[in-house]
């Protein structure tokens, strides 16, 4: 009996480590700065109303957070802004932020996980995801990616345990 629920642990251990979401080496964030255009998404409730022109905008404030705005445009074909904060969780590598839309007096009480897993040696595409793999999303530093960087995206996805076909592709 003790042999087995030992086995049963490693199992379970063996799974956790393969399921973990990877996140790249190293992020420079002076070079993610900038805008993003989001190419696809897994549906999120949060992003209903936006149907096309979503983007999201990252600039580094002076006390090291990063101000975040991400914009779309809705169903009335109105500009839909959202405005937050970034932080940067893992500081050896830079690629695990937490992000909040939701501040009451100064306080932000409710934060998101933002792990990038993707991301192109010129910061020209990225990957985020986040560990439960319920959002996930492919930006870019243009309106659209070709096939074969698609592909390679595809790929990374799914080693990183998503499945492609939940992402959504939006129009710009």
């Amino acid at each position: 009996m003790k042999t087995l629920s030992l086995l049963i642990l490693f199992t379970g251990l063996l799974w956790a480590q393969s399921n973990e979401l990877k996140t790249v080496d190293y992020v420079d964030i002076s070079k993610y700065a900038g805008l993003w255009y989001e190419i696809a998404k897994i549906p999120n409730k949060f992003q209903d109303h936006c149907i096309k022109g979503t983007t999201a905008l990252y600039k580094i404030k002076e006390n090291g957070e990063i101000e975040v705005v991400n914009s779309c445009i809705d169903e009335e074909g109105k500009i839909d802004k959202a405005e937050g904060i970034a932080r940067v969780v893992d500081k050896k590598t830079n690629s695990k932020l937490e992000v909040s839309f939701f501040s009451i007096l100064g306080w932000r009480p409710v934060w998101g996980d933002y792990w990038i897993i993707g991301l192109d040696e010129n910061y020209n595409w990225a990957i985020v995801g986040t560990p439960s793999r319920k959002y996930g999303w492919i930006l870019s530093r243009t309106p659209e990616l070709n096939s074969e960087v698609l592909d390679r995206i595809f790929s990374i996805l799914k080693e990183n345990g998503y499945n492609p076909e939940d992402f959504e592709f939006g129009s710009q």
